[in-house]
This record gives structure tokens, sequence and C-alpha cells, in this order.
């Protein structure tokens, strides 16, 4: 496969699967800033918000206050922000454009459809009504494009790289939120186990695992056990783990008998996550093991452009 046929497919997924994490992360944050609380609590909500999507500087430049109609415009229809719904749509959908040879048909036609339906939702200001109903369309469109995906396109290195693209993105993802929540998290507090049940609820909405937790755990929500979930569990389809159950194979596919970086990389990842126990992880600090995976899977997605995409090109 060409090597800019393969970036376009990986980046499209890529950009999917973003625009899925943020519109997750703005309707939960929406949904615990209109329950009762200090002011200083909701500003702490929408920075935190920033701060999964990795953009608090550009935020900054462009708005300074932190308010949540300036965060909702910001990740949504902020045509600046290259982390916003509008800019990894529309990016999603020309990289789609360039490639529609090596997509099946029913593919193409539902990322076209995606993008036609969402310049309704342009003309909204979706600051006052409506934001709940918007996340829910675009996390209903994303599943619809991985379903179409996976039922429609043959198992040949387009859907690799589609597939790779979906599980890099949704581990960094998973990583940015979790690692966002444990900088509010006091050490002090632990002894006491006075971590809000909502603030933590939250996050297990956040990546559709709140049933999931209460099938597994059976208790009240525990912040370390909620990391343990998202991070160690290879059942749970967005932790880390599971994450790199589909990527480290998917690698070693496309890479046939050839050893590079990227192969190499994520075995270490993968058996890292395979082996860690979560008593380790906290004894070395939960934030700095997540702040190192955000950099390696990073360094992974550098490698799968150095290894597949520049080398075809």
């Amino acid at each position: 496969m060409l090597g800019r046929t393969a970036d376009h497919l990986y980046w499209m997924a890529r950009y999917i699967e973003r625009a899925e994490n943020v519109a997750r992360i703005l309707d939960v944050t929406y949904s615990m800033s209109l329950l009762p609380s200090e002011a200083d609590n909701e500003l702490a909500l929408w920075t935190d918000a920033l701060r999964i999507s990795g953009s608090e500087s550009l935020f900054e430049e462009i708005y300074g206050d932190v308010t949540a109609n300036h965060v909702i415009r910001f990740l949504t229809m902020d045509k600046d922000n290259p982390s916003s719904i509008y800019s990894a749509l529309r990016s999603a959908r020309e990289n789609a454009r360039s490639v529609k040879v090596a997509m099946t048909s029913e593919t193409w036609e539902n990322m076209n459809a995606l993008w036609l339906e969402f310049r309704q939702y342009l003309k909204q200001d979706l600051t006052r009504t409506g934001l709940s109903e918007f996340c829910e369309w675009v996390r209903s469109r994303s599943h619809l494009f991985r379903g179409v995906c996976f039922g429609t396109m043959l198992r040949d290195e387009a859907f690799s790289f589609v597939r790779l693209g979906t599980f890099v993105e949704r581990a960094d993802n998973t990583a940015r939120l979790l690692g966002a929540k444990y900088l509010a998290f006091d050490e002090s507090t632990k002894a006491d186990a006075a971590i809000d049940y909502y603030e933590w609820s939250a996050v297990l909405r956040s990546v559709s695992a709140f049933q999931a937790y209460q099938k597994i755990y059976s208790n009240a929500i525990d912040p370390l056990k909620v990391s343990e979930l998202l991070v160690l569990r290879d059942d749970m389809p967005r932790s880390l783990h599971a994450c790199y159950d589909e990527i480290m194979p998917i690698i070693e596919q496309v890479s046939g008998t050839r050893q590079n970086e990227a192969r190499r990389l994520s075995g270490e990842l993968h058996a890292k996550l395979h082996f860690s126990r979560m008593v380790d992880i906290l004894k070395d600090g939960l934030y700095e093991f997540l702040d190192d995976f955000i950099s390696a899977n990073a360094e992974v997605g550098s490698e799968i452009h150095r290894s597949f995409i520049s080398a075809n090109s």
C-alpha cells in the first residue's frame, strides 16, 4: 500500500475517534456543571475538559478566561482549534475523500453523510441549547462509522490502518482523561476515601464504563478501582490494555517479517500493561505512569508513520 494512502486512512480514523472523545468529555462536563456547586468547582470542571484535550495554551491565546460558553465554543465549532469537533470531522472527511478508492462505497457514503448532517449544527448556538443532543449525535455517528468499516471493508492493510488510528487515538484520550482527574486528586484524602461520587462516576460515564464497573466491582466507586479498570483490565474496551491488545498484533501483521521500532515499542508497551500490577503503579505514582504512557503512545504513533507511511511514500 502507498504510504500516503495508509496515512489518509490512519488519520481519518484518528479524527473520527477524536471527535467522539471530545463529545464524550463535553457531554459529561456539561452534565456535571448542572449540579449545585461552588464557582471554583465549575471552573475546575471546564479547565479539566481543556486539559484532557491538550489545548489549554491555545485556548488561553484565543479566549483568555475559562468560562463554560468559551470552552463549549472552543471544543465544538472553533475552526482555529485543530482538536475541536468541527476540525476533527472536517479533517476526517478530507482524508476520506483523498482515498475513496481504498474504502468501500458504504464507508465513503457514511463519511460524506456525516459531514453533510454536521453542517446543520453550524448555525446553532450550542452554548445555549442542544449541547447534549449534539454530543449524542457525534457519538452515534462515530459508532456508525466504525460499524460500517467493520462490516464492509476487506481485512487488508487498509482496514488495519483504520483500526490502528482508532486505537492509538483512544488510548491517548483515556490516559489524558484519567491523568487530568488525578491532578485534582488530593493524596491526603485517600485514607478517608473522600472522593466525590459524581466526579468519578462521570469519569466512568465518559468512557461508557459505569455499568462495567458496577458489574465487576459491585461496590462504591473507588478511584483506585476506576484506575485499574481503565488502565489494566483487558476486557474493558477503552482501557489502555485493551487498546494495545489491538494495536500490537496489527503492527505485527503489517510489519510481516520486518523488524522496526514501531513493533518494538508497541510490544514493550503492551507487555508493561499486561504484566503490571496496580499496587506497583500506585507506588511509583499513577500520574507519572500515565504521563509516561502518553509520551510512549505518541512515540508509537510517530514510529507508525516512520515505518509504514514515510518509508512507502
